[in-house]
């Protein structure tokens, strides 16, 4: 298979401490698309030095290594100020444990090609291993975040297998100091909503591996439902404050 190369999209992989898995998600990703980059969070777990090795062999591949965990956000964010320098428009953002569908890249990024102005938002198809605690809670999630935009037609606020049009998220991001940890994802479209940038929704499969097929949660019940409970309280002001000007935009 020969990877689809574009100079205006690239997928962009944040990872912190995956474990060797994510030379597999790597591979999968670059099998479909260049360029990749992925940005290493801090990892202690000598992934680092397992992707540098593998793009010393490969153009296509680029690995930017942070020297201590920021958080997802922020690692997207040095990610995409890094694009935008070299002419990038738009960056597919995907998780490094093997969750997300990488043979949807090419898909995802012809729906972004075909509507720049818009963000292409995965809306995930869950298989019977998906853990019920998860699939229930991203409902409210998802809930909040369609009231905050008035639903404009957010499929799933939590999923990170997406399109994004650089410019405008980076100009979000640097106009808020949150965003930078778990409660990216979620608050970066529900922002972009409001700042005009329009859903569309792709159906696409996650997978949950169990910890025999490598698979590495960092996910923590209580800390992350704790941020997105402040994320959500935080855009809910935002929301009241925008209210008037967002009735106007919806009806119009």
């Amino acid at each position: 298979m020969t990877p689809t190369h574009s100079s205006t999209h690239l997928v962009l992989i944040p990872s912190y401490n995956p474990g060797p898995g994510v030379l597999d998600t790597v591979r999968a990703a670059r099998a479909h698309w260049s360029p990749v980059w992925v940005v290493v969070d801090g990892s202690t777990d000598g992934s680092a030095a397992l992707l540098e090795n593998l793009a010393s062999s490969d153009e296509g591949l680029r690995i930017i290594v942070l020297p201590e965990n920021r958080g997802k956000g922020a690692a997207v964010l040095e990610g995409l100020m890094r694009a935008e320098r070299l002419g990038y428009t738009h960056a597919l953002t995907m998780d490094s444990d093997g969750q997300h569908p990488a043979a949807l890249i090419s898909a995802f990024m012809q729906a972004s090609q075909a509507a720049p102005q818009a963000m292409i938002l995965g809306k995930p198809v869950f298989g019977p291993e998906a853990p019920a605690l998860r699939v229930n809670g991203r409902k409210l999630s998802n809930a909040w975040a369609n009231l905050e935009t008035l639903w404009m037609g957010i499929g799933d606020s939590l999923y990170g297998f997406r399109v994004y049009p650089v410019a405008p998220l980076i100009r979000t991001m640097r106009s808020s100091r949150w965003m930078r940890r778990f409660d990216f994802d979620p608050e970066a479209v529900v922002r972009l909503c409001w700042a005009g940038v329009q859903p569309i929704n792709m159906d696409a499969p996650v997978r949950y591996l169990s910890a025999a097929e490598g698979g590495v949660s960092h996910f923590n019940y209580l800390r992350d439902n704790t941020l997105l409970t402040w994320m959500h309280t935080r855009l809910l002001l935002g929301f009241v404050r925008r209210l008037p000007w967002l009735l106007v935009r919806r009806l119009s």
